[in-house]
């Protein structure tokens, strides 16, 4: 098979589908992996990386998306990209289509097929291809709102953790999945009072055996979430549903119960957003105010830290890869239930409950396209 790695073009993304070691492992396998040059260079890999260990260096997008029967990405397509997609060519990549109709109806019309990293799931409900992303999220989401806490940064001037004889901020983590335990895990190891809110009752006890006493874990409705809201300084929207449009759980009416200054970083903004007032933003331009509170909806926090999120990525992308190389996508997802999970569009139809679900569209069985 030939395998096609572009260069990603989204503001300011800097990861890539592919480290070299994962060139290497597909060139071995007797496949053919061709790069768009400069494609690895904002994680730290040139292009004579690749070339060393047996991929072909391509000059432009064009080139690599013409030749390649598999195109591997991080980020969705974007409108610039979308002619380029052509019928049957599998795409493997980020989607996120239940929170946006544009890229599904021209995934469709375009006759390829579409295998989304955050669908693919194990018999144990995890994600596989979702998790590393939502691990360099969470930790993220602390990151940037301790920065953005700051006064220069527009914030109530609050040092996350305190110090003594002075109270350390409140931070609310809403949804207690990959994304909110390493939110909570980063914010009180820096010294933070954290309340973690989730559905789960299993999920809060698990959560309450392993954070640390400065964690507090708290049934998530909607009278505590509005409560959890009035103590906030910083509230991390972490809430998932695999494939689907997030649940719309802080309104704009409830920001007027929120301390001035205090900031929300919806990482739930790929789904379309947990808040109602996020719409998503760029690392050029990451915030924004509505009603004194300062939102960050970054749609790609990892690609801040490409070093780190494009080898954790690999890490959980490439076993796939070679399987979909080696067995072509039909075979590879009939035998892979997980993987058979990771099929959102195909040849026109969505087969994704979730997607179609979003949009009101008919969704087709994925054993009828693997027949």
């Amino acid at each position: 098979m030939i395998i096609g790695v572009p260069k990603e073009i989204k503001t300011n993304e800097n990861r890539v589908a592919l480290v070299p070691a994962g060139a290497h492992a597909l060139a071995g396998a007797g496949h053919t992996v061709i790069v768009e040059t400069g494609a690895g260079e904002g994680s730290g890999f040139p292009d004579s990386a690749y070339s060393e260990v047996g991929a072909t260096i391509l000059p432009d997008a064009d080139a690599v998306w013409k030749r390649a029967d598999m195109i591997m990405k991080v980020k969705e397509p974007i409108a610039v990209e979308w002619p380029r997609m052509r019928k049957d060519q599998l795409i493997y990549t980020y989607f996120h289509f239940a929170a946006a109709e544009e890229l599904t109806r021209a995934v469709m019309d375009s006759g390829a097929i579409g295998l989304a990293y955050e669908t693919v799931e194990l018999p144990s409900g995890e994600l596989p291809l979702l998790t590393p992303m939502s691990e360099v999220a969470g930790r993220m989401a602390v990151q940037e709102g301790a920065k953005y806490l700051e006064k220069v940064f527009g914030g109530s001037g609050v040092l996350l953790g305190g110090v003594p004889g002075v109270v350390p901020a409140e931070v609310v983590v809403i949804g207690g999945g990959v994304v909110g335990i390493n939110s909570a895990k980063m914010a009180a190891g820096l010294g933070a009072h954290v309340t973690i809110l989730d559905v789960s009752l299993h999920r809060l006890r698990y959560l309450a055996d392993v954070l640390p006493a400065n964690v507090d874990t708290l049934y998530s409705n909607r009278h505590n979430i509005m409560d959890c809201l009035r103590r906030a300084d910083l509230v991390i929207g972490a809430v998932l549903l695999p494939g689907a449009k997030a649940p719309r759980l802080v309104t704009r009416a409830d920001l007027k119960l929120m301390k001035p200054g205090s900031v929300i970083v919806d990482v739930a903004v790929d789904q379309g957003g947990c808040v109602e007032t996020t719409k998503a933003t760029t690392h050029e331009q990451p915030t924004y105010f509505v009603d004194g509170v300062l939102h960050y909806a970054v749609a790609n926090m990892p690609g801040g830290v490409p070093r780190t999120s494009t080898l954790a990525l690999t890490n959980a992308t490439l076993p796939y890869a070679l399987k979909l190389a080696r067995d072509g996508w039909q075979k590879a997802c009939a035998d892979d239930s997980a993987l058979r999970l990771g099929l959102n569009v195909v040849r026109g139809k969505v087969v994704y409950p979730g997607v179609a679900e979003a949009f009101g569209m008919e969704v087709t069985d994925a054993a009828s396209v693997l027949a």
